[in-house]
């Protein structure tokens, strides 16, 4: 492999992961990286028969330790002893983080939306299509605990939020707890009951006591989902035991580090876990993960900007090298994100612990980490952690790090463009199925050969299959593109039709009459370049063009702005901009100069792009697609089966200025051949509801609608991304009910019909199809809607693009509302074909069409205008 690729054992890092200082004045420092559960392998479980559930056990004997609980004291004893105010200094607040990676995943669980779903209790399983044997990376779980256990409440005084401490802290008592028990650093869970409800043990932490109190909560029978969360900690237990450092919610091999030296990476070998219930039985699903790391320190940057003589001002070149990257401090494996950079303050300031003393950075670094830190000068950076809407009131301290401890993961814009170096992540990082298949199978394997592992495993009874889950899935058949007058398929292998395009008029054209073309000094060739060849292609598609007047400007923003100011009009239809470079501040200057105070539709072409003549063709003929729709015209389409319905989509962007603040993207059909759209986008506030926007948006999307056709829409499908985990359930309640009243009051009828089907594109479960004794990736249109998919939720899967290497990622879909009663086939079917009708592309996408134009504008004024657009482009797709 080129980069000098090459992997090196590293040693285990220094001292428990616990966590960063925060500002100055925080009570206590957030969070660290906690890691699963507690206890220690080894010890005995009860013995059952095959599917049998075992009665309450004897409690187990009393012991020593048991302190009988106090009553509790008036208002005026509830100060801290002074060991306690003593060992307090000790503890730096964490974040407890074990179990709340699966909390989401586990409320959506228990929310059974087909129940109310009449048309499709019986079965929710298609049949059109050629019936094909499909593998995926789960692993079914042969054997699992039937009997009762028991959770317990744990709680610590004075309060301790290091998960790892926690667990150790619980570990003393081993010989009351047993040693098969599973703990998520909040609740307990035991295969047999204590003796007392409520009691009191003493743990040591630095020869100061610990009081911890551990009380009945609950019974689990077997079938409880609560099981399953229990499950995915234990198997998280199992990865820390194998050595494996958990960064986030996924676990990395740091001792199998490949370094590219050329580069200055280095890759992390993971994985991905997780223990969920589907149709017909309980999986682990498993999959591979990579974490880059730059081999750099935010410091490193610092200094080479520091001594690289330049025009500009230091802090504010430091300031956007290094602003909204995410760093990595390996001495406890967190993550944070950079927001800011405090110039004021070095590691000799001072921040207060949690026992109200002070203490240097320098000083906190050396006893927690034994970390020295050489640069005494150096600036701090500021994180102010990840914004939570649950959290939206709650006092958010930001996080003060020490540039050298910081490692840079993630890429460059430089190493994004530099072919080499993506080309040697690619052949390490992009698995194809046959390799995944391999990774996965011998970490598998592994697992089965840990003996700590396994006696885990023993313990509570639980056995996995080894082998990759198999079952049938169908391939539908190929769609229909119309272009005018003539039709074609899409290739059945590749999902794309761009020769097929380039050969005929476009559905619907818009003649270019009156338009500019900027161009700076030294791109005159390349801006000379594309007219040429915009002449060419423009009479095949069918588009009347006359020249653009080539102006050329000075490479500022400014300079863009003004000649615009002078020479475009009312009349202007379009304007192309040739960039020198791929700036963000001068295509984001642009773009809300031409969006938000002058609105016109506009293409920015970095110069480039143009300079390959093999490939100028081509790219012209991209460039006059697309300014064909963003002038209002139409590429093609597809037929959907469906009359008199409109189609909506809806995604959301945090916007990067201000991160308390969120885009929703709302897009809508405004005719049956979905080839006009309405859009517009919405500005949530911190605790602000979507709906509270839908409303304008609604009334807007069916005032066009009315201009384009003679009734109002007979039903409304909307397409619903942006949910993470566990929103189903508010989705449902508030989201549903709101678009459901806003139709009925706009209507002035309770008779339209609604469809809501959320899509998930983040997941890690992939499809495998077997050819010539290897694995490879299923074909364009494959659906799964059997095996792993819920028994309580109308849901399926659908492999719709086609990816050149690496393994291909499915779009899950869930119908949670339908008074429209679309069959199985009809909306998967309905999904597939919507897929195909993305105008920035002449193939198939992984989402219908709407949802990708809302995350487009959701994204252009998230990224780069920051603004709600101009009215009068609403009816355009002026974010292509």
């Amino acid at each position: 492999m080129s980069g000098r690729a090459r992997t090196r054992a590293r040693g285990r890092a220094r001292g428990r992961a616990s966590p960063q200082p925060a500002a100055p004045g925080a009570s206590a420092a957030p969070g660290a990286a906690a890691p699963g559960a507690s206890a220690a392998p080894g010890g005995a479980t009860t013995t059952r028969q095959p599917g049998q559930i075992l009665p309450r056990p004897q409690p187990l004997p009393a012991e020593s330790q048991v302190v009988e609980p106090r009553q509790p004291r008036g208002a005026e004893g509830t100060s801290q002893p002074s060991a306690e105010l003593q060992l307090s200094a000790g503890l730096q607040a964490a974040s407890l983080r074990e179990n709340r990676g699966f909390s989401g995943v586990f409320r959506d669980l228990v929310v059974n939306t087909r129940q109310n779903l009449e048309h499709v209790r019986k079965s929710k399983t298609g049949s059109k299509g050629t019936v094909v044997r499909l593998f995926a990376n789960h692993f079914r779980v042969t054997s699992r605990p039937q009997w009762v256990t028991y959770q317990y409440n744990v709680d610590y005084k004075p309060d301790i939020e290091d998960g790892s401490l926690r667990a150790d802290l619980l570990k003393q008592h081993e010989s009351l707890l047993g040693k098969c028990r599973i703990f998520d650093g909040n609740s307990l869970l035991l295969p047999r009951v204590l003796r007392k409800r409520k009691m009191e043990v003493v743990s040591k932490y630095k020869e100061q006591p610990v009081k911890i109190t551990i009380e009945f909560s609950r019974e689990l029978t077997p079938t409880s989902p609560d099981c399953l969360r229990y499950y995915n900690i234990l198997f998280r237990k199992i990865l820390k035991s194998m050595e494996l450092k958990q960064i986030g919610r996924n676990y990395y091999n740091k001792c199998g580090a490949t370094q590219f030296l050329d580069h200055s990476l280095e890759v992390w070998p993971g994985y991905f876990t997780s223990i969920l219930e589907y149709e017909n039985s309980i999986t682990l699903c498993a999959d591979v993960s990579h974490k880059l790391l730059r081999m750099e320190t935010a410091y490193d940057v610092i200094m080479r900007i520091v001594d690289t003589p330049r025009e500009g001002d230091v802090k504010q070149r430091v300031s956007k090298a290094l602003v909204g990257l995410i760093v990595l401090t390996k001495h406890n494996n967190r993550t944070y994100r950079v927001d800011a950079i405090n110039w004021e303050e070095t590691p000799k300031a001072t921040f207060k612990k949690s026992d109200g003393n002070r203490i240097t950075f320098v000083d906190y670094y050396r006893q927690q980490y034994d970390t020295q830190v050489t640069d005494l000068t150096q600036p701090l950076l500021i994180s102010k952690g990840k914004w939570k809407k649950s959290q939206q009131d709650t006092p958010n301290e930001p996080v003060l790090l020490v540039p050298e401890l910081c490692s840079l993961t993630g890429l460059t814009d430089a190493m994004r463009q530099d072919y080499r170096v993506m080309r040697d992540l690619a052949l390490h990082m992009r698995l194809d199925p046959d390799k995944r298949q391999h990774e996965l199978q011998k970490f598998m394997n592994t697992v089965q050969r840990d003996k700590t592992a396994q006696e885990e495993l023993r313990l509570w009874d639980l056995k996995f299959d080894t082998n990759f889950l198999s079952f049938s899935g169908r391939l539908l058949k190929e769609v229909r593109i119309c272009q005018g007058r003539r039709v074609f398929n899409s290739h059945p292998l590749f999902a794309e039709w761009s020769k097929e395009t380039r050969k005929g008029p476009l559905l619907k054209v818009k003649s270019l009459d009156d338009w500019l073309m900027l161009y700076t000094k030294r791109n005159y060739g390349a801006a000379i370049s594309l007219m040429q060849c915009l002449r060419k292609v423009t009479p095949t598609m069918g588009i009347a063009m006359r020249d653009a007047k080539m102006l050329e400007v000075n490479d500022t923003v400014k300079s863009y702005i003004n000649v615009l100011e002078k020479r475009a009009s009312s009349k202007t239809q379009m304007v192309v901009c040739v960039l020198s470079s791929d700036r963000k501040e001068m295509y984001d200057g642009i773009k809300k100069f031409l969006c938000v105070n002058y609105p016109i539709p506009s293409q920015c072409v970095v110069a480039r792009t143009l300079d390959k003549p093999q490939t100028l063709m081509t790219i012209a003929t991209k460039i006059a697609q697309q300014m064909n729709c963003k002038m209002g015209g139409a590429l093609w389409k597809v037929e959907t089966g469906l009359r008199n319905t409109m189609f909506i989509g809806i995604d959301c962007f945090h916007d990067i200025v201000n991160r308390r603040k969120s885009i929703a993207g709302f897009v809508s059909s405004v005719n049956d051949e979905l080839t006009q759209w309405f859009s517009q986008c919405i500005f949530q506030e911190s605790g602000q509801e979507l709906v509270n926007g839908l409303r304008d948006c609604l009334q807007a999307a069916l005032k066009l609608w009315r201009e384009h056709n003679p009734f109002m829409p007979r039903s409304v499908i909307v397409y619903r991304d942006g949910v993470g985990d566990g929103q189903l359930e508010a989705l449902i309640k508030y989201e549903i009910p709101q678009i459901s009243s806003c139709l009925e009051s706009i209507l002035q009828t309770n008779d339209v019909k609604l469809a809501v089907i959320v899509v998930k594109k983040r997941i890690n479960t992939r499809f495998f199809v077997e050819s010539e004794g290897k694995l490879r990736n299923p074909r364009p249109g494959t659906v799964v809607d059997v095996e792993l998919t819920r028994k309580e939720w109308y849901d399926f899967f659908i492999v719709s693009q086609s990816v050149k290497d690496g393994t291909v990622t499915p779009t899950h879909y869930n119908v949670i509302h339908d008074t429209v009663r679309l069959s199985p086939d009809t909306v998967q079917g309905l999904t597939y074909r919507l897929c195909h009708m993305y105008y920035n592309l002449p193939g198939v996408i992984r989402v219908p069409a709407p949802c990708h134009y809302a995350h487009k504008l959701a994204y252009l004024v998230g990224q780069s205008i920051h603004q709600e657009p101009h009215h009068s482009l609403t009816n355009r797709l002026f974010y292509l």
